[in-house]
């Protein structure tokens, strides 16, 4: 089957709705085109609120919104739930996955990222990553069930192990469940268990690099690792990850360019979770090999300045994506970071570039605007990099902590989600309570 554009418009699909997506697709709400949205979900998803989720801080439609709903109010706009299994430049199509086929006269690709394991995929069953409400739902099931779990266990090491919390890579993600799950332990869950005392919990953040937010300046990277500490979680540096099991995993230290000697150790855990390494999805080289442009380490697809793919500028590529590169007047091309920001900038910039070639106009190269980066390590913990006309705005602690809150609830979907969200930041805060602990399935993923 396939599908028909009797309009006679020009005809613009969009694969996934994340962040590059949706400015995408609003972006065209009132051109005179028809557009398709396709997304493997029904779901828009604000990813850096996840491990929120994760950690039952917040419930999943408080950072959710019906994909449906998003755009009711733009005629032009069709939404499909379905998997994309193949696009063929050649006919000009999109084919699903159930077989049916949608054609399009431009495409924008946005389909994200997935988890990396670096060849290790076996890893996944025994520690999860995070990027889908499903990973959330999982990390969450465990992470409650090690505390029950423990309760009953009569066996001291094996009470032991299963009060051993490990997250492997100190990125933004690594950083933000850390400090998260020595808050669970220390003052959500005080006072709840007879048989084990909560706040006996060890945390662990596992760094195969030498600091914390490799991202951020080293003062800044300092600042988060000592408010780390201070939480409470144990920072594990220069650790590499060489084994993981179903009763913990095996880290390396040592090797480096400093000839500190290599040693081996084990971590007994029931509770690991993965937020160290990130990869295209797998369309990214599905895509490449279709109309032969090539593909980075990471699985993401080289695009031309516009954003476009090389021998095909009805095909543009936007978000984790794209191996894309900003081009500013007068400086060097820079690499695009992977955050939302970058995603719904060339989402914008490869909408207005369609309707550029629509009107027979020359495309522009994409711009990337850095605003910086924000991380969130616990309760008055954070640090903010800003970028500014004077120069970068650099602080942490309980100031940082109050603009990342603002900042995060300002860009959710919806001003339902803003006012929940915030709601149940501030009972957060006076209570310490964590309202999201329910578990529909103790045995496999839950669905709240």
């Amino acid at each position: 089957m396939q599908t028909t554009n009797p309009s006679g418009r020009p005809k613009v699909v969009i694969v996934g709705c994340g962040f590059g997506g949706l400015e995408a697709a609003r972006k065209l709400q009132s051109a005179d085109v028809d557009v398709t949205v396709i997304d493997k979900t029904n779901h828009h998803l604000f990813q850096p609120l996840l491990y929120q989720v994760a950690t039952a801080g917040l419930a999943a439609p408080s950072i959710a919104a019906p994909v449906r709903a998003l755009f009711r109010k733009q005629p032009n706009i069709t939404t499909l739930l379905g998997e994309v299994g193949g696009i063929d430049p050649a006919t000009r199509s999109v084919q699903l996955a159930n077989g049916d086929r949608v054609p399009y006269d431009h495409l924008i690709v946005a389909a994200g990222a997935t988890h990396s394991y670096f060849g290790h995929d076996e890893w996944a069953p025994m520690a999860p990553g995070l990027k889908t409400l499903a990973d959330a739902f999982e990390i969450r099931r465990r992470v409650l069930l090690s505390f029950e779990s423990a309760e009953v266990a009569a066996d001291l090491e094996r009470r032991r192990a299963l009060l051993t919390f490990v997250v492997i890579g100190a990125g933004p993600t690594g950083v933000e469940m850390a400090g998260t799950l020595a808050e669970i332990a220390k003052h959500t869950l005080s006072g709840e268990f007879r048989h084990i005392d909560p706040a006996s919990a060890q945390v662990l953040l596992v760094e195969g690099g030498p600091r914390v937010l490799q991202a951020m300046p080293e003062s800044l990277s300092q600042k988060a690792l000592e408010q780390l500490e201070k939480l409470g979680v144990e920072v594990r540096l220069n650790a590499r990850v060489t084994s993981i099991d179903a009763t913990g995993l095996e880290v390396q230290t040592g090797g480096g360019a400093d000839g500190a000697p290599v040693a081996s150790y084990r971590i007994d855990s029931s509770c690991v979770v993965w937020a160290a390494g990130v990869a295209a999805s797998p369309l990214g080289r599905m895509l490449g090999t279709a109309t032969g442009v090539e593909c980075d380490r990471a699985g993401r697809i080289k695009v031309e300045p516009d954003l476009s793919l090389a021998g095909h500028p009805e095909i543009s590529v936007v978000g984790d994506l794209a191996a894309a590169m900003s081009h500013a007047p007068g400086k060097p091309p820079k690499p695009v970071p992977g955050v939302s920001p970058g995603a719904k900038q060339m989402g914008r910039a490869a909408a207005a570039n369609i309707l550029r070639r629509i009107a027979g106009q020359p495309t522009v190269p994409f711009r990337y605007a850095d605003y910086g980066n924000l991380a969130t390590i616990g309760r008055n913990s954070a640090v903010v990099d800003l970028g500014t006309p004077f120069g970068p705005l650099r602080f942490s602690g309980r100031l940082a902590w109050l603009f990342w809150l603002f900042a995060h609830a300002y860009f959710l979907i919806g001003f339902r989600n803003r006012i929940v969200v915030m709601m149940d930041w501030a009972g957060a805060y006076w209570s310490f309570q964590r309202n999201a602990r329910v578990v529909a399935d103790v045995q496999g993923k839950s669905e709240s």
